[in-house]
């Protein structure tokens, strides 16, 4: 009997098989590759006067990234229940039925012969198994570094998003700010990615956020006020900005909605600077009316 398993570093202790009455031990290596490439193997005796060969075996892995299954039996029946959180049913076959809670999971598969595009017995190796396979990637959950690298993916929109604010204030409010004032702003939102993940390091990512996020607002809106030499802009800065980073907070804590949220979002903030940047004439860079507010 060979038993089918990629990753022999997981095992923990001696396997053995219940054959029958008869306890086995495995023995490493497979006796052919047609059907598995690794694995383990064991020597049965088969009583072909019985009917049925009972038999069962216990297996301690650890270090597994997923577990897949092939459906080798008639009916094959499996169920699995686990403390893992984040669990990705994939494969072939869905599970019939499955619950993830905060306590883990369960999940319940019940595939016929019918069900698979190969037959019970055969010779050499013309059939590709894999193909078959189905089971669950065991996802580990979004820790602080993967927060922190899913809000530096938006470093680019947040320095554009920002330069462009500044832009419409310097060309409809008739002010003037120097290259070297946009890069400072521009390096005090860059810096803000490795407060994010210094602070993260110590408290609660979320708690990191709004740490970092108050800092680098604060910085940027009191240099607007002291460049531009007025608080009302200084303050709608901060509005504009603020709202950039609530946006992406959101983002951060959604996971199935993530994709769907930040388009949406992109598209709205992308609808208002068009708005606002209607009444420019570009070639002049002159304000289409006569008014010049916002």
């Amino acid at each position: 009997m060979n038993v089918g398993i990629s990753d022999l570093k997981g095992i923990e202790k001696q396997i053995k098989i219940k054959w029958n009455t008869q306890n086995i031990p495995f023995n490493s290596g497979v006796t052919t590759n047609d059907i598995v490439r690794s694995g383990v193997h064991a020597n049965v005796s088969i009583d072909y006067h019985k009917t049925d060969n009972i038999f069962s075996t216990e297996i301690d892995l650890k270090g597994s990234q997923y577990l897949y299954f092939l459906p080798f039996g008639k009916t094959t029946d499996i169920s699995l229940q686990s403390n893992w959180k984040t669990p990705s049913f994939t494969g072939t076959f869905l599970p019939d039925d499955n619950n993830v809670s905060s306590e883990g999971f369960t999940a319940h598969w019940n595939i016929l012969h019918l069900n698979r595009n190969y037959p019970q017995a055969w010779i050499g190796s013309r059939y590709n198994l894999i193909d078959s396979s189905f089971g669950t990637d065991l996802l580990l959950p979004v820790d602080n570094y993967k927060k922190t690298y899913r809000v530096a993916k938006y470093a680019i929109f947040f320095l554009v998003l920002t330069f462009m604010v500044f832009f419409f204030v310097e060309v409809l409010k008739k002010v003037f700010i120097h290259p070297i004032q946009y890069l400072l702003v521009g390096l005090a939102i860059i810096v803000f990615y490795t407060l994010l993940l210094s602070f993260s390091e110590y408290i609660r990512f979320n708690f990191a956020y709004i740490l970092a996020s108050i800092l680098t607002l604060g910085l940027i809106t009191l240099y607007t006020i002291a460049i531009l030499k007025s608080s009302k802009i200084g303050l709608m800065i901060f509005g504009i900005l603020l709202t950039m980073y609530l946006f992406i907070f959101t983002i951060i804590q959604l996971e199935d909605l993530a994709l769907l949220i930040g388009s949406l979002g992109v598209f709205i903030i992308l609808s208002i600077v068009m708005f606002f940047s209607r009444k420019i004439d570009w070639y002049n860079t002159k304000i289409g009316d006569d008014d010049n507010s916002f």
